[in-house]
């Protein structure tokens, strides 16, 4: 699969006081009536944890000059989110509080609707709450052969 392209974002949600993220490169659209994607996520992460307890996150499609925030949003061990955002232009996704990082060729707002155990990942269907913004003249960060890549 890793012949595939696949987008790259990063996938918010506020935990209480804390703010967690992970970079993501199997979100996709599900349907256009009503409005829903999905997000991937491995059963053992921290993130998969949070989203099982609340349905409300948020979903930053990166643009291609954004690959150091999906590095930093990949790393293992990594700090809060608000750490990882620290000099990247964000704002709090008015619907989850979830953190929206800027910049990118867009962003949404979900609310899970049904999560489905496959295999050692989650999935998580969500009606779409809100688009943050899009932003059609950047070109996006895609994922190809185990590296960040630009499509232009």
């Amino acid at each position: 699969m890793a012949q595939l392209a696949a987008g790259v974002a990063v996938v918010t949600a506020r935990d209480g006081r804390d703010d967690i993220g992970t970079t993501v490169s199997a979100l996709m659209s599900v349907s256009l009536e009503p409005p829903l994607v999905l997000v991937s996520l491995a059963s053992r992460g921290y993130l998969n944890e949070v989203l099982l307890r609340q349905d409300r996150w948020a979903a930053s499609l990166l643009s291609s000059g954004q690959a150091a925030v999906a590095s930093r949003f990949a790393t293992a061990g990594r700090p809060s989110a608000r750490l990882l955002v620290a000099g990247t232009p964000h704002h709090r996704g008015p619907h989850t509080e979830a953190l929206v990082v800027e910049g990118g060729v867009a962003a949404v707002e979900a609310e899970t609707t049904k999560v489905v155990a496959a295999g050692d990942h989650t999935i998580f269907i969500a009606a779409v709450l809100a688009v943050d913004y899009v932003d059609a003249a950047k070109q996006p960060l895609v994922r190809l052969r185990g590296r960040y890549r630009s499509t232009g």
